[in-house]
């Protein structure tokens, strides 16, 4: 009987899932993910990009936010992109393959990219979802302060910091952090993001 409930409930996810609309333009437009319309329409309001930028983009498997920041900073840019699954290669685009939460990967960018000062850093970064919240959003806070250390030491000054995070327990202290090191916050919600969903996007200029 459970195993029917998860059944119905994963084909009914599904059959929303290639309903909706971003899904059907990023098929059509050979976009790797929906996740690309989030993205544009957050630069679209606050223009996050400009040609020559530096970019570093977390959690950008399977790389549309990737896809939609090297055709807007361009070949004169610098993007640096980091998942724990593979990505496909984009032209121009520098690709890390591992597991931020291990010291060793994370040591490793540090060191890669030595002293260097980025424009923006971006953060898509999740964990597999389960559902329950009181496993989830602690996996969440861990992640997006991962992606608050990294902005933190590689942000230039006037920098960016786009983060995805989640509504739920211990978003108002992770907030809190990133007020302490960002002189303009700002919560955001494109119109692209499920209404349904609490994922939110975090937008700090330091």
């Amino acid at each position: 009987m459970i195993v029917k409930k998860k059944t119905h409930r994963s084909n009914n996810w599904l059959l929303k899932h290639f309903q909706d609309p971003y899904v059907k333009a990023a098929k059509k437009n050979k976009i790797r993910s929906r996740a690309w319309f989030k993205l544009a329409q957050l630069d679209e309001q606050y223009k996050l990009f400009k040609t020559g930028m530096s970019v570093i983009d977390l959690g950008a498997s399977p790389g549309s936010w990737s896809q939609y920041a090297i055709h807007k900073i361009g070949t004169t840019g610098r993007l640096i992109a980091c998942d724990i699954l593979p990505m496909k290669p984009i032209k121009s685009v520098y690709f890390f393959q591992g597991d931020i939460r291990d010291k060793n990967v994370l040591h490793l960018i540090f060191d890669s990219l030595h002293d260097a000062k980025f424009n923006l850093v971006m953060s898509d970064m999740a964990p597999n979802i389960t559902g329950n919240f009181s496993i989830d959003m602690p996996k969440i806070i861990t992640l997006s302060e991962l992606a608050l250390k990294i902005s933190s030491y590689f942000l230039s000054k006037n920098g960016i910091f786009l983060l995805k995070s989640f509504q739920g327990e211990g978003f108002n202290e992770l907030h809190n952090k990133i007020q302490r090191v960002f002189k303009k916050i700002k919560i955001c919600k494109p119109k692209s993001s499920r209404t349904r969903s609490r994922e939110i996007f975090i937008l700090a200029v330091r």
